[in-house]
C-alpha cells in the first residue's frame, strides 16, 4: 500500500507540472461551446444567418433550442470526443516515460511495476471523472445564458447520469491504448489505434453491430442511436469488460515480463 501510494503521489506530481492535462481539459470545453453555438443557431436562425453564423448548408439542422436537445448533443460529444481525448491523456501518462527516456529508472525502483501501473489508470480515471464534471457544468451555465425552455432537475439528474455514465464506460478502454503506448514505445502507434476504434465504433454502429463492439457501446449508452434499453444488452457490457480487463492483464504482464532493454 505505501508503494502505490508513494507511486500515485508521483503521478500526481507529473500531472499537476504538465501542462497536458489543462490543454485537454479546455479541448473538452469546446463541446459545450458548440452545444451553446447550437442552440443560438435553432433559437435564432434568421439572427444568426444575418451575422454570418449560418449558411444555406447550416440550415439544414433540424431540432429545437431546449435542454433535451443541449443535453443530448454534449452526450453524443463526451462519446465522440472523449474516446479520443481520454486517449491523449492514457498516450501522455505511458508514453512519456519512454519519449523521456525515464522508463529504465521507473523500473529500478524498488516500487512494484503493478503499484506504478495501477497509480497511472487511477491517474487517468480521476482527470476524465473531473473533466466530464467540468463540461457538464459549463454546458449548464451557457444553457442558463442562453435561456431555453425544457429544464427539469429530473432531465438534470438523468442527463448527467448519461453523460457521465459515457465517460465511465470509455475510461476502461483505455488500457489498450496504454498497452500500445507501452508496447510501441511511444505516441504514434497508440494514437493510430485510439483513429481506428473511433472508425470501427462508427461503422459498427451503422452497420447494426454497435452493441457487440466495446468500443461503440460508450456512444450508444449516451442515447445517440435511441433508448440504450433498446440498443444494448448485457452481451455489451460484459464484451466491454471483458475487453478491458484482457487490455490491463496484458499491461500488467507488460511492465511485469517484457525485455526492457531501452
Amino acid at each position: 500500500m505505501k508503494n502505490f501510494t508513494a507511486a500515485l503521489w508521483a503521478e500526481i506530481l507529473k500531472m499537476r507540472r504538465s501542462k497536458v492535462p489543462l490543454v485537454s481539459a479546455i479541448g473538452f470545453c469546446m463541446a459545450p461551446l458548440a452545444g451553446g453555438l447550437f442552440m443560438i443557431i435553432l433559437k435564432n436562425p434568421e439572427a444568426a444567418k444575418s451575422f454570418g453564423l449560418i449558411t444555406a448548408k447550416a440550415q439544414l439542422l433540424t431540432g429545437t433550442a431546449d435542454w433535451p436537445s443541449l443535453f443530448g448533443f454534449l452526450a453524443q460529444a463526451v462519446a465522440a470526443g472523449g474516446m479520443i481525448l481520454f486517449s491523449i491523456v492514457t498516450i501522455w501518462v505511458f508514453g512519456r516515460e519512454f519519449s523521456d527516456h525515464t522508463v529504465k529508472e521507473l523500473l529500478a525502483l524498488p516500487t512494484s511495476r503493478e503499484a506504478i501501473v495501477t497509480a497511472k489508470f487511477v491517474v487517468i480515471t480521476i482527470w476524465a471523472v473531473l473533466a466530464t464534471i467540468l463540461i457538464f457544468g459549463v454546458e449548464v451555465a451557457i444553457g442558463k445564458l442562453i435561456v431555453i425552455p425544457g429544464w427539469s432537475n429530473e432531465l438534470l439528474r438523468t442527463s448527467f447520469i448519461n453523460i457521465l455514465g459515457t465517460a465511465i464506460l470509455t475510461i476502461p478502454l483505455m488500457s489498450l491504448v496504454a498497452l500500445i503506448a507501452c508496447a510501441g514505445r511511444g505516441y504514434l502507434a497508440p494514437f493510430g489505434w485510439a483513429i481506428l476504434t473511433l472508425f470501427i465504433a462508427n461503422l459498427s454502429v451503422i452497420l447494426g453491430w454497435g452493441d457487440w463492439v466495446p468500443w461503440a457501446i460508450p456512444g450508444l449508452f449516451s442515447g445517440a442511436a435511441g433508448p440504450r434499453s433498446e440498443v444494448l444488452g448485457t452481451h455489451s457490457y460484459i464484451g466491454l469488460m471483458i475487453t478491458s480487463l484482457m487490455g490491463i492483464l496484458a499491461l500488467y504482464h507488460w511492465w511485469r515480463f517484457a525485455d526492457q532493454t531501452k
